[in-house]
């Protein structure tokens, strides 16, 4: 992700698509699948590495981490798997377990920013660095947290509220934790997958959560995710002495001291950090998925990736609910009446589910303040499509539409943000999304007023049609919407 201060540059034409090694195949009745089946070497595929070593970036903006940190723990994890002696099996299990960690991480952020009364992308990697099991540096980091930017009094009674609530942590990370885990198993990935990111949070002595599982009773995999994801935070924000410091300390209480001294050995192993380091992260990834087991996605497989961080990215406020789903609905469903060919409606369809994928880097305070937005949270708001638009075209599949997902909020005139394009540079689906994006906002509950009835929606676009939004589109939902061939809102 760029600097706060870079303004992203729209491309003036879809990025094109990168060539992934390893092709591979998919299987008709699991999209998700493994080259050990021989059934599925029928059909050419992507390789599912790449897409979700990509769009870690997204989870990485939801956690408030530095972008890489899930490629960093992976690099972290998987290398500890390997000299554990893991069979390929559990390593592929890992693999997919260390990308898909946080995938659940966005649908405690409002529950976070309303009870600290602090930007969730602030509390977040603070209390990433906190020993729990140390009461007094848990209340200072606390403190510190609660009510930023407010005043003494209100600090005191968000800092209070949370004391009073007996099992707070514990209740975030089961929400958490629970999250990612049904995201994974959606997504076809083995249980071992699916119990690590449950049980990520557990720690070795019974002090972490959500079950206060202790020893041996946590997953194998659960624990080097755990170690993985701490080592890279300290590594990234504190440096080296830090993290050696931090292992030691927790060696026996947070983490199994078997793996704890194996990761102690190579403090001093300057390649792998460098690797760790590298700007060619994501390359080091790739490369790192066990040959036997490589996944692939077929076209299917490739809905139900985009679906998934569609319901990650609506999870970040309770406002927002199937908002992607129902913009990519409406979109979708004003191409194909348009005539559009096939292959566009699936584009656009994808473009909707994921136009909205960088707000996961916006604050809840923001996308939940009941008030109007001030210039300042105006401003961070109104830069989420091109956050959109660094994510996607990093992620060579969806790559050929992230340009038109991210002019969601652009108008014909020239009067939308971020980038204040024209009608030139708008074509079909950006037009369409712009469309139903405005529609469903307009008939969904939102934090600052109840949703509009239909016709008064409607009545909107009408007014802006042919000026600001694509008089086609307009024409073309209303239909739809009055003829009941979608429905009228959800």
């Amino acid at each position: 992700m760029s600097h706060p201060g870079h303004r992203v540059q729209p491309p003036t034409q879809s990025v094109t698509l990168r060539e992934k090694e390893g092709g591979g195949a998919s299987s008709q009745s699991v999209h998700l699948s493994s080259v050990e089946n021989p059934a599925v070497a029928t059909s050419p595929g992507v390789a599912a590495s790449g897409v979700l070593a990509a769009l870690s970036r997204a989870l990485d903006l939801t956690e408030g981490q530095p972008l890489g940190h899930s490629m960093r723990a992976c690099l972290i994890g998987m290398r500890l798997g390997q000299e554990l002696g893991l069979g390929e099996e559990d390593l592929a299990a890992l693999y997919y377990a260390l990308l898909l960690k946080d995938a659940g991480c966005s649908s405690n952020a409002a529950r976070m920013a309303s009870i600290f009364g602090s930007d969730d992308q602030v509390i977040k990697p603070r209390m990433k660095v906190v020993d729990w099991d140390d009461r007094m540096q848990l209340a200072v980091a606390t403190w510190r947290s609660s009510g930023q930017g407010r005043s003494l009094g209100d600090r005191m009674r968000h800092f209070l509220g949370i004391a009073r609530q007996e099992h707070l942590t514990r209740d975030l990370i089961a929400t958490r934790c629970e999250r990612g885990a049904d995201i994974a198993r959606r997504l076809g990935f083995p249980e071992g997958t699916v119990e690590a990111i449950r049980s990520l949070d557990e720690h070795w002595n019974g002090q972490g959560h959500p079950e206060g599982k202790r020893g041996d009773e946590i997953p194998l995999l659960a624990r080097i995710l755990n170690i993985a994801q701490t080592a890279e935070v300290f590594w990234v924000t504190q440096g080296p002495d830090a993290t050696q410091a931090m292992l030691l300390e927790r060696r026996g209480r947070w983490f199994d001291p078997r793996l704890t001294n194996i990761v102690l050995g190579w403090m001093h192993d300057l390649t792998f950090w460098g690797q760790v380091s590298s700007l060619e992260i994501e390359s080091h990834v790739v490369s790192l998925e066990p040959a036997k087991w490589v996944r692939h996605v077929d076209e299917a497989g490739l809905d139900e990736i985009a679906q998934a961080f569609a319901d990650i990215i609506d999870a970040k406020s309770s406002f927002t609910y199937r908002h992607s789903s129902q913009v990519a609905m409406y979109a979708g469903a004003i191409m194909e009446a348009l005539g559009t060919r096939p292959a566009d409606v699936v584009l656009t369809r994808r473009a909707g589910l994921l136009h909205d994928i960088g707000k996961v880097g916006i604050s809840s305070r923001i996308l939940d303040k009941t008030g109007a937005l001030d210039a300042e949270e105006r401003a961070a708001m109104q830069r989420h499509p091109e956050f959109t638009l660094e994510i996607l075209q990093n992620v060579s599949v969806f790559s050929e539409f992230a340009r038109r997902a991210a002019l969601h909020h652009e108008k014909l005139d020239g009067t939308g943000y971020p980038w204040g394009v024209g009608a030139d540079e708008l074509d079909r689906t950006a037009r369409a999304l712009a469309v139903a994006d405005i529609y469903e906002a307009l008939t969904a509950d939102r934090p600052y007023r109840a949703g509009m009835p239909v016709g008064r929606a409607l009545g909107i676009l009408e007014s802006e049609k042919g000026t600001k939004l694509d008089a086609e589109a307009v024409d073309t939902l209303a239909g739809l919407v009055t003829e009941g061939e979608v429905p009228l809102a959800l």
